[in-house]
């Protein structure tokens, strides 16, 4: 057993010194030391490192983290046995940063520009990464000392708060809940006047917000709108049926362009309406998504998801080709993209583009709310748990995995149209690879097959990283380490789909059913 400990102590100690040295190497620590100083309220200025005081504060925490994570699993067990381990890890972790600065300290004191090879390690970074120290040796000794003891303190706390305090807090948790309960009816808001205030309330905030916080945030949020539609329909054939389709951005190119081409000046000249332009393009994707699906449905797992991705290269390219410049516009896009028409009165400006795009949300909601709870949506569900099953008991797959897929080719169309009629342009690079993992990442990170975990996903998605700007460059990372921690710690999603629960309905007791009969 102390074997398998030391070496979880050393195991964790590298893991963090690796994952700290690429924070390095990326200039994240610079970016998270200036995090920090602007949430105590004192924003770096532009072209500005950070304080000191923030840069060893952002080096604690981490430690403090792998201090954490060394005691979880061991919170029965007294302190002074993990003592040993803790300063295994400690140790490890300091004396990889130490190296680390120890090398890029003599380096950057023998005058060698590092950028040349890694671009974005500066000698400021460098400086910070050595607490501003100018004596390497002092700086790999002081960051040794320093992960030591904040691994030590963090194991101490997050040891103290399971064996000290976690039982006071799940009491006062307890009381807290009991006084909720008794302070708010259970059947609160099963009462119709208080559904009524609040769908009240929601209305007021619906048509007041847009009004208030401006351009930016209608965009954002505009664009958050338009991300739930496309979570939503990945969700009917990924999330319902079971069905990996990573080339979904290829149904979102066809109802984008589609729209574009008819409604646009160039280069055809329709210039439709908007209304018969978006069921045109709605109604095209749809078509798409059936002529694909005849073919491609009978495949299964990493094969469908192959033949999807082929698909929506294959749609990329063709869009890029200098070839179709004449039908498509080329690499150069389609521009004058129509905006919406209502009553002879133009609605292309923010406010009123957001409030058709939450009208929009909110019909597609109800639309697969509603198709959810069908016999249809519970036929996708079977598909989804054992499709051999599902087929034995009278369900028709193909024709269900079909049906699946046309729908979510047509929602994919509509967030298409709506995203090239709002930013009145569209080209080849706003249907790349990279639009399809984000979809997928926000179902993930939401919850498969949950409607409210979609809608999560994509604030969390793409809504955070427009309020977090300064991270904005770090992006794909913050995706990958999300993904990983909802893997390790929420593997079913912020909020997964629950499971539909079977009641037995009471049998009456024989007597007591007799009786009954014989009216006594």
């Amino acid at each position: 057993m102390k074997t398998i400990r030391f070496s979880k102590g050393f195991v964790t100690g590298i893991v963090f010194g690796i994952v700290l040295t690429f924070l390095f190497l990326i200039g994240f620590i610079e970016t998270g030391s200036g995090l920090l100083s602007k949430l105590f309220g004192q924003p770096v200025p532009t072209n500005a490192m950070p304080k000191i005081f923030f840069v060893v504060l952002f080096f604690v925490l981490i430690g403090m983290w792998a201090g954490s994570s060394l005691v979880r699993k061991y919170r029965e067990e007294p302190f002074k046995d993990l003592l040993p381990v803790i300063l295994v890890g400690g140790l490890t972790f300091g004396a990889i940063m130490g190296i680390v600065a120890f090398i890029f300290g003599s380096i950057a004191k023998a005058g060698i520009d590092v950028r040349t090879y890694l671009v974005a390690v500066s000698p400021a970074l460098i400086g910070l990464l050595m607490l501003k120290i100018a004596d390497p040796t002092i700086a790999a000794l002081s960051l040794l000392t320093l992960f030591t003891l904040a691994t030590l303190l963090g194991a101490f706390l997050e040891y103290l708060w399971q064996r000290r305090l976690s039982g006071k807090a799940k009491e006062l948790k307890g009381c807290v809940s009991k006084r909720l309960i008794r302070f708010v009816p259970q059947h609160l808001f099963e009462k119709p006047a208080v559904k009524y205030a609040t769908f009240v309330i929601a209305l007021a905030l619906f048509i007041l917000l847009p009004r208030v916080w401006g351009s930016y945030w209608n965009y954002v949020l505009g664009t958050v709108g338009i991300y739930i539609l496309l979570g939503l329909g990945l969700n009917i054939i990924t999330g319902w049926t079971g069905q990996l389709v990573i080339g979904y951005v290829a149904f979102f190119a066809v109802g984008t362009y589609t729209f574009a081409l008819l409604t646009a000046p160039e280069p055809h000249g329709l210039m439709l309406n908007f209304w018969l332009a978006l069921a045109i393009a709605v109604g095209t994707s749809a078509l798409v998504g059936f002529l694909i699906g005849l073919p491609i449905l009978n495949l299964r797992g990493d094969y469908l998801a192959i033949v999807t991705l082929g698909f929506a290269e294959i749609i990329r390219i063709l869009l890029k080709s200098d070839l179709l410049t004449w039908f498509t516009g080329g690499p150069r896009g389609i521009r004058d993209v129509g905006g919406p028409t209502l009553f002879g009165m133009v609605l292309n400006d923010d406010v009123n583009f957001t409030y058709l795009i939450f009208i929009m949300v909110l019909l597609m909601i109800f639309f697969v709310a509603r198709l959810q709870r069908s016999r249809t949506g519970r036929g996708w569900e079977a598909i989804r748990e054992d499709q051999t099953v599902a087929k034995a008991t009278g369900v028709n797959t193909f024709s269900s995995k079909l049906l699946a897929l046309t729908l979510s080719a047509a929602a994919a169309g509509l967030a298409g149209a709506l995203f090239a009629s709002r930013n009145q342009f569209t080209g080849p690079e706003d249907h790349v690879l990279l639009v399809a993992i984000n979809v997928m990442c926000l179902m993930i990170v939401g919850g498969i097959g949950n409607i409210p975990g979609i809608v999560l996903g994509a604030l969390v998605l793409k809504g955070l990283p427009e309020i977090l700007r300064e991270i904005s460059n770090f992006r794909m990372l913050a995706f990958g380490a999300l993904l990983v921690v909802m893997m390790l710690m929420r593997p079913e999603g912020f909020l997964p789909a629950k499971r539909p629960k079977i009641s037995k309905p009471e049998v009456p007791d024989s007597a007591q059913a007799l009786k009954e009969d014989q009216g006594i």
